[in-house]
């Protein structure tokens, strides 16, 4: 097999580059642009940030070379790349549609500019790097199918765990072995699910005197949709409907886990672990429920759990020295870290040299679904992922459309129709919105499609039992 690197070098000798636009220059679209410049065979060709001054921050933050950029934001996309250069822009649109880019790179973090992006890649026939989970798990399953439609290839980002999570999964399957639970760790505690961005510093240990200090310029609401759970939930979704596995039913558990214990922990709870069933996503905690640390945590890790198919595999595991669980038929594979943007250009390479992406939404097995954090009132205004007011929780897709499950990307702004008792999830029925918006409207239209399609599947499996 051709590795990456020497179709990447293949590229650069014969002069012909991938050309990547960046929408978004914040944490994580600043680490791809760190490495950008030090991979051959790639361009960074254009930014767009609704900030052009944010842009050109993160090229001098990450000592991108000074004459490969435009400073003065004046150079369009297309001429940048006619003279080796980044041009930076507002308009997302416009970087977009230029002629010669190959590949577009969606960081905004936004469920709404993420769905937009998505259908303009579709229609200008740009592969897309989905690293906005939010837009991923709101509509992906749909914007996955549009884009096979449009010919082009809508990926995850390599280097964000769900991917990472994705890699270890196939990597299980082609082996076959089967997959017990796939997930990540995380810092977690059962009360931070109503942790806002008033007490967030505080349960991530910072001091006041750190969170006064001028260059202090960390996003509360942000780290609280890491901390309250908000985001573990989104790519667990996004894992699973990549991976095609089942999520818990009541929203993922959070088991305090070490990396040497997970195949103890993450085993069915007939074999004495915390599995309510096999095949399904999970999330492990680097805290002891009494806070105090666990030893050997996986905080910024990923894993898969599997299972020896029959005595003779298991004996192997023994033979090779690999760390199972007391019965020795389970396993884990681990990787202790994560880079986000900084192995980003693998999915890039991936798109381009072998026309594969890095994960990709491929069915709507998880949705994540917004829960009070508090007893809210009629009247009252959803402030969003990370916010005062609501968190997400993980459940099954045909669950949410049960319930008429409120999707957290489009838990913002919007009024609500009737009080909501903490810890419940609120419905559509419960709130004031419109489908006019954008990414209403695809979610909607996303709900409808599969609603079909899992009436189908009760239907055909109906028809099997009645046979029988």
């Amino acid at each position: 097999m051709t590795s990456l690197s020497t179709k990447l070098a293949e590229r650069e000798a014969a002069g012909n580059p991938i050309q990547v636009g960046l929408i978004g220059a914040g944490k994580f679209g600043s680490m791809f642009v760190s490495q950008a410049h030090r991979t051959p065979g790639l361009r960074l060709a254009g930014i767009a940030d609704l900030d052009p001054k944010r842009a050109l921050a993160s090229l001098k933050r990450t000592g991108y070379p000074k004459e490969r950029y435009d400073e003065s934001a004046s150079l369009s996309v297309e001429d940048g790349i006619k003279q080796g250069k980044v041009a930076i822009v507002k308009d997302s649109a416009a970087l977009i549609a230029t002629p010669g880019i190959d590949v577009i790179l969606e960081v905004t973090g936004s469920p709404a500019a993420g769905i937009k992006h998505a259908l303009l890649c579709c229609e200008h026939k740009k592969h897309i790097v989905m690293i906005n989970v939010e837009a991923d798990v709101l509509a992906g399953p749909l914007l996955a199918r549009k884009a096979k439609e449009a010919g082009i290839i809508y990926s995850m980002a390599y280097g964000d765990q769900p991917a990472l999570i994705s890699e270890l999964v196939d990597w299980a399957r082609t082996a076959g072995f089967p997959v017990v639970c796939a997930g990540k760790g995380t810092k977690h505690l059962p009360r931070y699910h109503q942790s806002t961005p008033d007490t967030v510093w505080e349960n991530y240990g910072f001091s006041k005197e750190q969170t006064e200090a001028p260059d202090f310029d960390l996003n509360p609401k942000m780290f609280n949709s890491f901390l309250d759970g908000t985001k573990s939930a989104l790519e667990m979704a996004a894992v699973a409907n990549s991976c095609d596995l089942t999520p818990p039913s009541d929203g993922l558990e959070f088991p305090p886990c070490s990396t040497s214990d997970l195949p103890n922990v993450l085993r069915p709870k007939e074999d004495g672990g915390h599995l309510e069933k096999k095949g399904t996503v999970e999330v492990v905690s680097s805290m002891e429920l009494d806070g105090r640390a666990v030893v050997n945590d996986i905080r910024f890790g990923v894993f898969v759990v599997i299972e020896a198919p029959g005595p003779y595999q298991k004996e192997c595991f023994k033979q090779y020295g690999l760390a199972t669980d007391s019965t020795g038929k389970y396993a884990a594979q681990s990787k202790p870290y994560h880079l986000i943007g900084l192995e980003l250009g693998v999915s890039i390479a991936s798109i381009m040299c072998r026309g594969e992406p890095t994960g990709q939404t491929k069915t709507w097995a998880g949705d994540v679904i917004a829960t009070a954090k508090r007893d809210l009132k009629s009247g009252e205004q959803l402030d969003g992922e990370g916010g005062f007011m609501v968190y997400g929780k993980l459940v099954p897709a045909e669950s949410s459309l049960e319930i008429e499950g409120l999707p957290i990307g489009l838990a913002h702004g919007l009024s609500l129709k009737k009080d909501i008792k903490r810890g419940q999830g609120i419905s559509w029925k419960d709130v004031e919105y419109s489908e006019d918006t954008q990414s209403v409207a695809v979610r909607r239209e996303m709900e409808r499609l599969f609603a079909k399609e899992f009436e189908g599947r009760k239907g055909k499996a109906n028809g099997v039992n009645g046979a029988r």
